[in-house]
This record gives structure tokens, sequence and C-alpha cells, in this order.
């Protein structure tokens, strides 16, 4: 039933009139060659088709997008695509509602992963990675599960960013960027061949320093300030005397000091938009360093079959520095060092023929993770655990107690936890951790579509997946207060030394080490589908397909111990809409979709503190919703472009304990999941040089956090951004200003109202750009 209501959502979504994303590619101008891979292929599902016959829904960002549009960064194409938003700021992303790192808490594995050149980053680096937009030649939003196809962390989608391609053609760009907070970029790219028609070069720079916009007087210092430098290099070989033969070695390194993961803003302040300042008394600081080396090696046996040979190694290093409290003393702090090697290799055949068309492969990856933390916490007094264990401890000698001594027990245990909260409101520890793991991953993979007659195709795919995940903690803790004395409490006074000495073993339990422990996962994949040409320009899909997070182990804080939970699957029914209209200069595209999500891996407190926590599959939920997208090249000088994307989720089963205390969170919303998203934009090229750019996005107000409160305290509001960017160009060299966030739309991404603390969004931004090019 459910396929053939999506069925008809796809016809239904053409006969209302629908938009579509990115159109088949306005040829850029021959000052974008430099940059551009053909502007309607898609490679992301590891084969090369036009965008017009790809099912899956995609959002294609070309090099003359990234251009016209200004892009500079990942998340500046977040904010133009249908059913993508940013979670905390720029330090993740949603794809259809599902955040790139998890919903509901749980789970150590992302679910969205983003390749840059072929390599898999880790979750670290989707904040500090290497995600500017210079000299990039095309990025794909895949949204829905990948996983047949990319295997783990790719549930709600992945993301392909490919940079641009040396060429046979000498070519060089600069380029000096000045904006708003101080901003100064500085970037170069040049390539060209070493050896004639069979060895060629890329290299690109870019330097980008800041002051950002939050001071911070405490420290006398801005907090959020910028300062990173992206390198690159590639080399292609294409031999003479081996024809059919590609080779592609890219290496690429980033280098970024910034502001901590979440950077805050003080809310208690007067005009907080317009004068954004930290009070803390530790900085929050976040560098991080990106290494990535991928070789990928293509051999063209004939016109059908490819094999394809991509090994890529990649390592990231952060290192964070940030403060607890904000407040200016030194009471609570810390400091994590985490360092990720990502070692993979894939084999592939792909094969092209008349009728069948598909690929097979085999897969393997290792990732090492090293994450180590040491912090200054101050825990916040367990209270229900006070009362609840002096309690019982009171009633201990009770065989049958009445309503009556349970009710004097109780109120007793709470006189005396008023008296000593008063005393101790918070548990100083000094504490250190080391969680090393390692996941290793091999599969193999299989993705084909068979045309049964000139119109009917059926489609269908497969991976088996196998990991073996291995983790281990150490942790150190010790108390760092003052103990209350007993002698200060009168009558309580024999309670104290019962309570400080469970305070002391609290504390003594958080200061343990879990032995090894691995885990090994098998998953089955399967995906199937049928696809309909009614005409050359007009086709019409539905497909069905599993997607999967793997279990893993979570390390409880509170107890040092390393806890496991199982793998988490979804089924995944989409239907798609391709058209092109007007000679192709118009297209139309739409998806639809419907999720089932069960075994999810939740977040639960177990009651001891905050950091009793850990991941159990205790979640199920379902989402659905539609992608619209329309993209027209009017005439030579004007295009334009708009999207509308709808998603609704919702929790079915969403149980968490603490304590005594057990919740039932079903019918809440995913977090950061706005139920509308709206983008356009469009732009013209007068003859005498002069150019014009002007695009919006809306995101509908959405939750921070899932909970039953969380339409009361969590509200992420609605927004509209615009941006614009004008300017004069020749064929050699071109002077642009531009604007981001021109009508200064001001809301927060995340808001502490306990702490008076929010991650505010960018305010107005205002620019230059001087570029040559030859």
């Amino acid at each position: 039933m459910r396929l053939c209501l999506l069925s008809a959502c796809s016809f239904a979504i053409l006969a209302h009139g629908a938009w579509a994303e990115e159109i088949a590619p306005v040829k850029p101008s021959s000052d974008d060659q430099s940059t551009a891979v053909e502007a309607v292929v898609v490679t992301g599902e590891k084969t090369s088709r036009s965008l017009q016959q790809t099912v899956t829904s995609v959002a294609v960002t070309t090099a003359a997008r990234i251009e016209r549009e200004n892009i500079q960064t990942f998340y500046d194409v977040v904010a133009r695509t249908a059913n993508m938003s940013e979670t905390y700021g720029k330090t993740g992303f949603t794809i259809r509602g599902v955040s790139n790192m998890n919903v509901s808490g749980g789970g150590a594995g992302g679910l969205a992963t983003v390749y840059v050149d072929g390599a898999a980053l880790p979750v670290d680096a989707v904040y500090g990675g290497p995600l500017e937009m210079w000299d990039i030649g095309q990025v794909e939003v895949l949204r829905g599960p990948q996983s047949t196809l990319q295997g783990r962390n790719s549930l709600a989608g992945a993301v392909v960013i490919t940079s641009a391609n040396p060429t046979y053609t000498p070519q060089f760009r600069a380029r000096v960027n000045l904006a708003s907070g101080d901003e100064r970029t500085f970037a170069v790219a040049a390539g060209g061949p070493i050896v004639a028609d069979q060895l060629a070069f890329r290299a690109s720079v870019e330097k980008k320093d800041s002051d950002g916009f939050v001071y911070n007087p405490t420290l006398k210092r801005d907090i959020d300030a910028l300062d990173s430098l992206s390198v690159r290099g590639k080399l292609m070989f294409t031999p003479t005397a081996l024809p059919g033969l590609k080779a592609m070695l890219t290496y690429a390194h980033s280098d970024r000091d910034a502001g901590y993961l979440f950077t805050y803003s003080r809310i208690d302040t007067p005009e907080y938009y317009k004068h954004r300042v930290d009070l803390s008394g530790d900085p929050n600081r976040t560098k991080t360093k990106t290494d990535i080396l991928t070789a990928d090696l293509a051999y063209k046996f004939s016109d059908a079959l490819t094999l394809n040979a991509i090994a890529s190694f990649n390592a990231v290093k952060t290192r964070s520095v940030y403060d607890l409290d904000f407040k200016p003393a030194r009471t609570s702090y810390g400091a994590r060092r985490v360092d990720t090697d990502t070692a993979s290799q894939e084999l592939r055949l792909n094969y092209d023929g008349e009728r069948l068309k598909g690929l097979i492969g085999f897969y393997h990856a290792k990732r090492d993770a090293q994450d180590l933390t040491a912090s200054q916490v101050n825990v916040a007094f367990p209270r229900a655990t006070l009362v609840n264990t002096l309690t019982s401890s009171l009633l201990a000698s009770v065989p049958s107690p009445t309503a009556a001594q349970q009710a004097a027990a109780s109120a007793q245990a709470n006189a005396f936890a008023n008296l000593y909260i008063a005393a101790l409101p918070v548990i100083p520890v000094d504490y250190s951790g080391d969680q090393p793991s390692v996941i290793d991953t091999s599969a193999i993979f299989a993705d084909a579509s068979f045309a049964v007659t000139d119109r009917l195709s059926l489609l269908g795919g497969f991976r088996y997946d196998h990991e073996k995940n291995t983790s281990s903690s150490s942790q150190v803790a010790r108390f760092t207060g003052t103990y209350p004395t007993a002698s200060s409490f009168g009558a309580y006074a024999p309670y104290v030394t019962l309570v400080n000495g469970f305070v002391a073993n609290m504390v003594a339990q958080a200061g343990s080490t879990a032995p090894e422990d691995t885990r090994k996962f098998n998953a089955f994949l399967p995906k199937v589908g049928v696809k309909y040409d009614w005409t050359p320009d007009i086709n019409t899909s539905l497909v069905a397909q599993r997607g999967y997070r793997s279990g893993g182990s979570t390390v409880n804080i509170a107890r040092s111990t390393v806890a496991a939970y199982d793998p988490e699957y979804t089924w995944n029914y989409e239907a798609s809409l391709r058209t092109a209209w007007l000679d192709g200069t118009l297209t139309v595209n739409a998806n639809a979709f419907y999720v089932d999500w069960k075994d999810q891996q939740v977040t639960v407190n177990l009651g001891i503190n905050s950091y009793d926590y850990e991941v159990r599959n205790a979640g199920k939920s379902h989402l659905y919703g539609f992608e619209l997208e329309v993209a027209q090249r009017v005439t030579q000088a004007l295009s334009w472009y708009a999207s509308l994307g709808r998603t609704k989720t919702k929790f079915d089963e969403f149980t968490i304990t603490s304590g005594v205390d057990t919740r039932n969170l079903a019918g809440s919303e995913f977090p950061y999941a706005p139920h509308w998203t709206v983008a356009m934009g469009a732009d013209y090229r007068w003859t005498n040089g002069l150019i014009a750019h002007l695009d919006g996005n809306y995101r509908s107000g959405s939750y921070s956090s899932a909970g039953l409160q969380q339409a009361q305290d969590d509200v992420v509001k609605e927004r509209v951004v615009f941006n614009g960017r004008f300017g004069y160009e020749r064929a050699h060299w071109g002077v642009y200003v531009y604007g981001k966030n021109l009508l200064n739309a001001t809301y927060a991404q995340y808001t502490r109202g306990d702490t008076g603390v929010a991650m505010l969004g960018e305010p107005r931004i205002l620019g230059l750009t001087l570029e040559t090019r030859w």
C-alpha cells in the first residue's frame, strides 16, 4: 500500500507543478572551465549517469554554481538544499530530518558520511575538516539511505565532494576576499600538463583568517577567531602506451584553528545579537589537522567494461579546550584530544551494456581512533539518588513499612538532602579518560538496472557487510572538593559520614578500567525497484531498500563500564519523477519517501548522575516527505532555480529511564528536522560585463532536542536568509561585492536557558572579492 501511495504522490507532484534543484546544466563560460566538472553527471553512486537518469534524490552543486552564488563552505550548500538543515550551528547537518550524527543521542557511528575526493571523513571532521569550497568541482548530496553502495554511516544519506581535476590545458586562478568580521582570504589554483596528453597536475591553496563575531572580555580575545590553511595537489596520468588507463592521485592538507565545536554567546546581556560576548574563564578553541591521500585507478577494457581500484587514507587530529560553566572563574573546564586514522580499499567492476548496466565491488576499511579527555568537572549533585538511597537505609530495619513510615522516612531524607546539598551543591571531580576503538569493515556489494523493454527497467542491488568493533576504557577520577563535616549538621550528623562515603564511592566507581571488548556484526542490505521511461524526457521510478547502522559499545563514564548495543535498521520506500522541458532548458524533478526505523539506538540515563548514561536499542520511529526541485535557463543571460522540501518525523517508541524516573517520549519529533525548507535563486549576466545574483532560503521552526516538552523548551525559530552577489567581470578578471544574510535575520540554533548562553546564527556579512583567471 505504501508503495502505491508513493507512486500516486509522484504523479500528483507532476500534476500540480513542481520545482527542481539543478537544471541540466548551464554550460559554464570559458572562465569557469577551470573548475567545472560536467554539470549533470552524478558520480556519488559509484557510476556516472546524468541527473535526469538518477532515481536517487540527489542535489548537485556544480563549480559554475559555486562561483556565481559565492558559495564558500559546505554549509552554504546545506542552506540551499531541499530537506537539509544545520544542527548545532555549522557543526553538523540533517538530511530529511535525520542528523549526520544521531537523532536520539545514541550510537557512536554517524548516520550520514561526507566523502572528500573518495575519502570518508570521521564525524569530527564535519566541523573542522576540509569543507571549504575553493577549487571544488562538484558537491552531491544524496538524500535517503546509501547503505547498499556506501555501507556504514550512510543510513540518512551521503555527501560527495569532488575537487577540480587536472586538465591538459594550462589554467590559473587567484582570489582575494575581504569581509565582515575582519575576514581575509587569499586563494590560488593552477594546473596544466607536465607531459602533453599523458600527465597533468593541479594545485590549490587557500589561506583564511578572521576575528569572528564573539568577544571574550574575561580573556580579552575573540573566541571564534579563525586561522585556516588548505592545500591540495592532484596528478592525472593517462599514458598513451596503455590506452584505457586513467590514474588520479590526490593529496590534501587542512589546518584549522577556530572556535570550539559549540561556540556560545551570552543572551542575558543587552543587544546580544549586536554585541556578542562570552564570559568564560577558559578558552573555547578547537584545532583540527586533516590529511587525505587518495589513489583512484580506472582501466577501460572496452566501451562497456571498466575496472576501478580506489585506495584512500585520511588522518584527522583534533585538539580542543573548553569551559564547562561559562563563568569568569576557573572552576569547570576541560581538554580533549581525538586522533582518527581511516584506511580503505575498494575494487569495483562497472558494466555499461545495452540492456544491463551495473557494478559489483569489494570493500575493506579500518578506522583506528584514540580519544583522550581530561577535565575538572562540577557534577550536579544527584539529589534524587541521594533521597532514594537514604530513604531505603532508614527503612532497612523495618520489615513491612506502612505508608506513614515511608512518608516519614522520605521527609527525613529530603530534609537532610536540603542541608547536605547546600553544603556540597556540586561534586568537583578531576577526571581523565582514554577510550580507544578500532573498527574493521569488509563488504561485497552490487547495483544494477536491466532494461526489460525500451521503457521498463528493473532495479536491484545488495550489500553484505561484516564489521568488527573493538573498544575499551580507562578512567581516573579524583574528588577535588571538601567534604561536609558532621559537627555542623546537629541531629543529622550520623548521616553525614554515610553520604560522604556515598559520594566517595560514586567518584571511585568512575575511576576504573573496562576491559577491551570486541563485537561483530553482519548485515544484508537489499534494494529493489522499477523504472519506467514514459518519453525520452520523462521517467518515474519506485524503489525499496534497507538502511543500516551497525551496533557497537558505549562507555558509561559514571560506572566506567563498556555497554554493548545492537544495530538499527530502516526500510525505505521512495518514488521519483524526472522531467525535462523546452529542449532541456527546464527540469522539474521530485522524490517522495516513507521510512520505517526500528531498534533505534537511544541514550538512556541509569540514575547515578548526569554522566551515568549508555546506549540501548529502545527506539522506533517513522518519517515521510518529499523534495520538489526546478531549474531553468531562460536565456544565455538569465537562469533561476527553486526547491521545496517537506519532512515529518515522529518517534513511535522512545522510552528513557533516569533512576526511578521513566519517561516515554513517543510522539516527539527529531531534533533539527524543520517541516519545510525552501530555496530560490536567480542570476543575470549583462553583455557589458555586469552580473547580479540573488538567492534566499527558508527553514521552518524545529526543535533542538527530543522530548515531550520540546515545543516549550527547545524551539529553533523559523528563519529567512537572503544572499546576493554583484560585480563586473572581463575575460581575465572580475571584481564583486556580496552579502550574506542581507536582512540581518536573528536566530539561535541552540539555547541553554539554565546558563544564559546560546549558539547564535551568523549576522549580516558584507564582502569584496577580486579575482583573476587565465
